[in-house]
């Protein structure tokens, strides 16, 4: 599992992601946590992931690149659509991927 560099929070738990984080990384139950990573299927945008599932031992979490965190379903959404608008706001565009990867580039 990987970790986009400039992650993106909701409201509820932006002062906890890093605890939220390192819970997540070491199998420890997040209930009500989502996380949302760049799409699985090159056909999607974003998929949300309820962070229960992440702890099942079988789960493909190698190949997941988080780009963000939500304290509940609804939260997980409006983030997914904030991160949706953003990318098409400032490349006229849907190509989340690409735009995740240059942001994780930029110093700031």
């Amino acid at each position: 599992m990987k970790w986009h560099r400039k992650l993106y929070a909701g409201e509820s738990i932006s002062k906890r992601q890093t605890k939220i984080k390192w819970k997540i990384m070491h199998n420890a139950g997040q209930i009500g946590v989502y996380v949302l990573t760049l799409a699985a299927n090159p056909a999607n945008l974003i998929d949300i992931i309820p962070s229960w599932e992440l702890l099942q031992k079988h789960y493909p979490k190698k190949d997941l690149y988080v780009i963000g965190l939500a304290g509940n379903y609804e939260e997980a959404l409006l983030l997914a659509g904030q991160i949706v608008q953003e990318v098409y706001a400032k490349t006229d565009g849907f190509d989340i991927r690409s735009y995740i990867q240059e942001r994780g580039k930029q110093t700031t």
